[in-house]
């Protein structure tokens, strides 16, 4: 479905609920269904791994890593064939995907967490389909920006994005050898971030809520999704048991990690930025 096809079911399904429920139900319905959407590919590979799990046996000549990186593989080609995604965002994606990767090489390797089944495309240890449980997240910032129309003012100077992006990044894998800096740059994101409004429109009224405020509620939901990776022992870190949950210590790593998720996505969405909708209502 293109771009205009897809607002014009849109425009469609929230004619269809406005006029059956109050506005207020008709907003918040719309916000869900827009926010499931955006994170399709991401919902996708949760279910995959869930699905898995439940039936996936040793003695299959497939390993379980290796079908889902097939199935990654083919969820992103539908996904371009679909148009779902444009050919830039899924640059910008590919650039997730590697990123993630060089990170899940080192922290595997420094003994985070580990990927306990056997499978056949692995890199260092690391199943190749890993990349992808990071380039959900580029999808899902790439598409949410796409589907609420998002705008992001004031926006501070863009050269110190890519500064705290470059330095949180960096921190992920300096901390194992130098001092850990992490609540600077929690502090950092405050400082940079605070007046920046995030506007989004769910139908066809505009609303905003502070960046850092919008990257906490994300942060909270992709450590469910870490629970459902960790649950189905697709991984587990150092010391964990698949029943255990997930520390909410690792909120705050994903808190971080989505402003460099945050700035990669720019790099494409650079008109979104610094600017509030024109219409407000």
């Amino acid at each position: 479905m293109s771009l205009p096809e897809t607002r014009q079911t849109e425009r469609a399904l929230g004619d269809w609920m406005r006029a059956r429920l109050p506005d207020a139900a008709a907003e918040f319905v719309m916000f869900v269904l827009k926010q499931g959407w955006a994170c399709l590919f991401g919902g996708l590979l949760l279910a995959a791994l869930l699905f898995t799990k439940a039936i996936w046996q040793a003695s299959w000549p497939l390993h379980r890593y290796d079908a889902l990186l097939i199935f990654a593989l083919a969820t992103q080609a539908v996904f371009l064939w679909a148009r779902l995604e444009t050919w830039t965002e899924a640059k910008v994606i590919l650039l997730f995907h590697l990123t993630g990767t060089a990170m899940e090489v080192f922290k595997t390797g420094a003994g985070s967490w580990t990927y306990p089944e056997p499978g056949l495309f692995k890199l260092f240890g690391v199943p190749l389909f890993s990349g992808f449980m990071y380039a959900s997240v580029g999808s899902y910032m790439a598409r949410v920006i796409r589907i609420f129309d998002m705008a992001f003012a004031p926006y501070p100077p863009f050269w110190a994005t890519l500064l705290l992006a470059a330095a949180i990044y960096v921190n992920f894998f300096a901390h194992h050898f130098l001092p850990d800096i992490r609540l600077a740059l929690f502090a950092a994101t405050i400082l940079l971030y605070l007046r920046t409004r995030v506007w989004f429109r769910i139908a066809r009224r505009y609303y905003w809520m502070p960046l850092p405020l919008a990257a906490i509620l994300t942060s909270f939901f992709l450590w469910l999704a870490e629970n459902i990776g960790t649950g189905t022992g697709t991984w587990l870190y150092a010391g964990q048991n698949p029943l255990e949950r997930v520390s909410f210590a690792k909120m705050g790593s994903w808190y971080l990690l989505l402003y460099v998720s945050f700035v990669t996505v720019t790099l494409v969405h650079r008109g979104n930025l610094g600017r509030a909708p024109r219409r407000m209502s």
